[in-house]
């Protein structure tokens, strides 16, 4: 266990103890909701809920300082075949008998003897940060703007997409890979040209196939998003009662709270025995059950946490060693404010439902164990910032 405790003492002289802090800050916070959300089913599976939560946050700290210690960069020179198979298998178990259905998405997997249900495509992000970044820092010098080098990455996204939609039917955790994509390429230097290109496809690519997918029951996802900002009357049942159930009594619950909340424990629809009178309450739609109960304050509270986070990850990235680490941290940043953005979205009713956790909050073994696990990523490109001859220097 010596290389444990090296680990750890290594950590504890260069880690970057701000951003656990941070962490922890914002998984309390989390733990607090999630007894709150989870209190409708009985004071014992409340109190199972948070135990589980904790342990996988406990499981996620120790993991934090494990990657610390791992110089990354080595690492992904070494495996990055592997990791590439790796994105690959661990997405296609979802389709073997380990697979389980999970609120109508086949993306989990159950291991027999595991507590927790695990999804691929969470786990698999981090990976594909890894990737994406090792292969732009080799393209950056031939011309990252190049049409050979765009083509290599928008490839290796839209493949890790096709992936995820073909296995698990998941395409909001598709659409994070998008946005991880969009943000890394913007900051190694990929030309604004390629960005209104793909803005242009996107369009015309819409216009062309609306006729044949409107009626899917994905789009009427994002339909009744539109139909709510615009007012449209004539889809008001369809709005409250039919696919934007789910939005409509978040956006309610946030209301309801005002500035400062109805107090903890006293939220009317978090509190409720009714199931669906705010669905996925402890998931999605927690940012609805802290407006609900702490108001305003609790939820920029919320977002204050989840910026520094961000933001750090952001500070970080600023004074890598090299552009690849660079590249991993803003991915990392990218990640957090995909996900952030898109929940408080479908939260507010400006986004349609496409099941993302709030990061750090929302309850999900596999989701905070990933997150401790990316930001021990973070963490270990802050102990590298510096030439090794200037970091044994620091130690004085």
């Amino acid at each position: 266990m010596s290389w444990l405790r090296d680990s750890i003492h290594s950590f504890w002289q260069q880690g970057d103890r701000l951003l656990l802090t941070l962490c922890l800050l914002a998984s309390g916070y989390g733990l607090v909701l999630i007894y709150s959300a989870t209190r409708y089913l009985g004071e014992a599976e409340a109190l199972r809920c948070m135990i589980v939560q904790a342990v996988a946050i406990i499981m996620g700290v120790v993991i934090y300082m494990l990657m610390s210690s791992v110089d990354i960069e080595l690492f992904v020179d070494k495996s990055w075949k592997w990791l590439l198979l790796f994105n690959i298998v661990i997405n296609g178990l979802v389709r073997t008998p380990l697979g389980v259905e999970v609120n109508g998405n086949r993306s989990w997997l159950h291991i027999p003897g595991f507590p927790v249900n695990l999804q691929p495509a969470e786990i698999a992000k981090l990976t594909f940060v890894l990737l994406l970044a090792w292969q732009m820092s080799r393209l950056r010098d031939k011309g990252i703007s190049k049409p050979s080098s765009v083509f290599q990455i928008a490839g290796h996204t839209l493949f890790m997409f096709g992936v995820v939609a073909v296995t698990s039917g998941d395409f909001g955790m598709g659409l994070t890979y998008l946005i991880i994509f969009v943000i890394m390429a913007w900051c190694a230097g990929v030309k604004k040209r390629w960005f209104l290109l793909a803005v242009v496809v996107c369009v015309v690519g819409v216009v062309l196939i609306w006729p044949h997918v409107k009626d899917m029951y994905y789009m009427k996802r994002f339909t009744v998003v539109i139909d709510h900002i615009l007012g449209n009357p004539d889809t008001i049942w369809e709005q409250t009662q039919g696919k934007g159930w789910q939005q409509s009594r978040s956006i309610l619950a946030i209301g309801s709270g005002g500035l400062t909340g109805m107090g903890y424990l006293q939220g009317i629809q978090t509190q409720s025995q009714y199931k669906q009178s705010l669905p996925a309450r402890e998931t999605d739609e927690i940012f609805a059950v802290c407006g609900e109960e702490f108001g305003m304050i609790g939820c920029l509270l919320l977002l204050v946490l989840l910026a520094a986070i961000i933001l750090r990850c952001v500070w970080v990235a600023r004074r890598a060693c090299s552009p690849q680490s660079a590249f991993i941290a803003m991915g990392y940043a990218g990640m957090l404010l995909a996900q952030v953005g898109v929940n408080v979205g479908m939260c507010l009713y400006v986004f349609p439902v496409v099941g993302l956790t709030l990061p750090f909050i929302s309850y999900g073994g596999s989701s905070i164990v990933t997150m401790y696990a990316a930001m021990g990523v973070v963490s270990s490109i802050k102990m590298r910032s510096l030439p090794s001859w200037l970091r044994d220097r620091s130690r004085l």
